[in-house]
């Protein structure tokens, strides 16, 4: 079912992890390599992913491998939205996986791309395709970002709002499903590239798509799925209940988890943004989900590279 662990999303995002609470990520580096210590412990032969960069930048990745954080994690991960948020041609995907794989040996998977259908679905019916063509053979993994449009009445995970222009409202369009659960045109051209490219869906808590969802990416023909465990939902009532009502519905998948989101009691900031005052504490949390959801068992050796789950 879990194929693969996740340490945060988007660490070098201020969306996600806010630089003003930790300048440098030295604080995100000493808990990343917690959080990998911690799930090589809980399973050996887990890939130990870390979080998307996005933007994709080498300079980030030597930072943190000078911090240490690469040595304990088996797997690199780029996100990717050139047509929406990114300052670069969709046509240079070849050059930014090519960047990143001449900064560290590890295997580089795309965990996010997408393209929105704000301005036009025919804009991501195309996109869909070219995306398909400029990454197949290009990395282990191709996570598809969404399957359903974010709906409207959620915030999207952003602290730029109306500063952002028509980016923020972009957010809410990148599904090959809009939030009704219909069809776009891009759907039908994604399943034309299923099973080499997966689906990135996050769940929220006590997500009222979760069944649905689990239709559509067996109708599509998706065998990798890329989701998220909240650490700050795992301190909502009932939310191991939640937890394993997901994981149970998603056991069909080679699943890649991302543990991520600060509960605001326990950050240096009251923020999900905000790293955490104790990073051992995020470190349980994710053995602690390796170990229920993704236990080892006697047979298990540590893995020597992670493309060979590709």
């Amino acid at each position: 079912m879990i194929e693969a662990a996740m340490i945060w999303n988007e660490p070098n995002n201020k969306s996600h992890w806010d630089p003003d609470v930790d300048p440098g990520w030295a604080r995100f580096a000493q808990m990343a390599w917690l959080a990998g210590q911690a799930i090589q412990s809980a399973n050996a032969r887990l890939p130990r992913v870390l979080g998307g960069m996005s933007p994709i930048d080498p300079c980030f990745l030597h930072n943190l491998a000078g911090r240490g954080a690469l040595d304990q994690v088996d797997v690199v991960a780029v996100h990717g939205f050139p047509l929406d948020w990114n300052l670069w041609c969709i046509d240079e995907w070849p050059q930014k996986i090519a960047e990143i794989r001449a900064a560290t040996h590890l295997p580089v998977w795309v965990t996010e791309v997408g393209v929105s259908s704000f301005g036009a679905e025919e804009v991501q019916a195309w996109g869909v395709d070219r995306t398909a063509s400029l990454l197949h053979g290009k990395a282990p993994r191709i996570h598809w970002y969404s399957l359903y449009d974010l709906p409207r009445a959620w915030p999207a995970t952003t602290r730029h709002r109306e500063a952002e222009g028509s980016s923020y409202y972009r957010h809410f369009y990148m599904g090959l499903l809009r939030e009704d659960g219909t069809p776009k045109l891009s759907l039908e051209r994604f399943g034309q590239h299923t099973p080499a490219m997966g689906i990135c869906q996050w769940f929220h808590f006590e997500d009222h798509r979760l069944d649905d969802a689990v239709v559509w990416l067996k109708r599509l023909g998706v065998r990798h799925l890329r989701t998220g465990l909240s650490w700050a939902d795992s301190f909502r009532p009932n939310a191991l209940a939640w937890f394993d009502r997901q994981m149970e519905a998603l056991r069909d998948f080679d699943v890649t988890v991302t543990f991520c989101f600060t509960p605001e009691h326990l950050g240096i900031m009251p923020h999900h943004t905000s790293a955490p005052r104790e990073p051992e504490r995020f470190a349980e949390f994710c053995a602690s989900m390796i170990e229920r959801y993704a236990p080892s068992t006697a047979s298990d050796t540590p893995i020597t590279n992670a493309v060979a789950v590709a």
